[in-house]
């Protein structure tokens, strides 16, 4: 709770500093939100109730602080509240929290801790946002230190990105192991993507090598999320031994709600530990849907949802966060408060 307090004093504090110092050439802007989730969650295996993960859960708490410096100089920060950080570092708890820096409408450089550059829509959401993902999703270490460089297209608003930063397996063979991330987000009207192509080490000098392609689908009030990523290293078959698939079909006839279906596929049926997400011997699917309500008329700072997912098949990780006949059932509600806000001086 001290800590807690100390850090919401410390941002209060550094807001405060932010806004007081703004000069009228700076530009500065402010904007210091939170957000929570909680939820009732049942968990039953083979029809039998797993008591430790069934009732009342705080699923995140969330403090969001980002704004610019100067024209050209932004930043982001988010840290999770409710997540246990070790006494080597209160990084651990930060999701991110980088500077960017932005000379023209077409190049960006951000350094500092960062969203590994994944592709895949599934990936690339937030997770409070999410009910119930891939093995892939549950076991990918998804925020590290590192650097970006972009690059925007002005005519089709596409992007490009290249990244990079520690590995997400650093923990396993030590810390000085990096990851080379280069993506694409394409904006194309009905049709936009996010592909990556990524090297990974997963020990020093060795590198598993990902395919993320993410692709999303709009006609009128529907939306298709069709995500494929391949993984693979060295001495092993390239295409579909290791691979996910995560399908999401939505449906929003109007603003307050959204109606929605999800099917996940992971496999791995290599003999190499190489991939500590999908372990060799596992192949899991998922599937189910559910429901969100907003009942603001005028923002999506409110929403109620209730879900229900089920997997089946085998993990080659025990301790593995799908299991074979799991059912999940989530009911639950988020809200975001806006805390303080100061705009730009004229």
């Amino acid at each position: 709770m001290r800590q807690i307090l100390t850090l919401l004093l410390s941002t209060f504090a550094l807001c405060m500093i932010l806004s007081g110092s703004a000069s009228a050439q700076d530009k500065n802007i402010v904007n210091l939100q939170a957000e929570v989730r909680v939820d009732y969650q049942y968990e039953g295996i083979d029809g039998e109730k797993v008591t430790d993960n069934t009732g009342f859960k705080g699923k995140y708490l969330n403090v969001i602080l980002n704004g610019n410096i100067s024209k050209s100089f932004s930043y982001s920060y988010r840290q999770r509240l409710n997540k246990a950080h070790s006494s080597q570092s209160f990084f651990d708890a930060t999701d991110w929290i980088y500077l960017t820096y932005t000379p023209d409408d077409h190049w960006n450089f951000s350094a500092g801790k960062l969203v590994v550059g994944i592709g895949g829509y599934e990936y690339d959401r937030a997770p409070i946002d999410l009910y119930s993902c891939s093995e892939f999703w549950n076991n990918i270490p998804c925020y590290q230190f590192g650097v970006n460089a972009g690059y925007k297209f002005n005519e089709s608003k596409d992007q490009l990105l290249f990244q990079v930063c520690q590995s997400p397996f650093r923990d396993v063979y030590g810390e000085d192991t990096y990851a080379y991330n280069f993506m694409w987000y394409g904006s194309h009207g009905w049709y936009n993507s996010i592909w990556s192509v990524n090297m990974i080490e997963y020990s020093t000098g060795k590198f598993i090598n990902y395919i993320a392609l993410g692709n999303n689908f709009r006609f009128g009030d529907f939306s298709l999320n069709l995500d494929f990523m391949n993984r693979a290293t060295s001495h092993q078959t390239f295409l579909f031994k290791d691979c996910s698939v995560m399908g999401e079909l939505s449906f929003s006839p109007a603003h307050w709600v959204n109606i929605f279906a999800k099917v996940t596929y992971d496999v791995n049926k290599t003999d190499r530990m190489a991939d500590f997400c999908v372990l060799p011997g596992t192949e899991l699917t998922m599937y189910g849907g559910g429901f969100e309500f907003f009942p603001l008329k005028k923002s999506k700072n409110l929403r109620f949802h209730a879900n229900c997912f089920h997997s089946k098949g085998t993990n080659g990780n025990p301790d593995g966060t799908m299991l074979d006949k799991r059912t999940i059932l989530d009911v639950g509600v988020k809200w975001k408060m806006n805390i303080l806000s100061v705009p730009k001086k004229r």
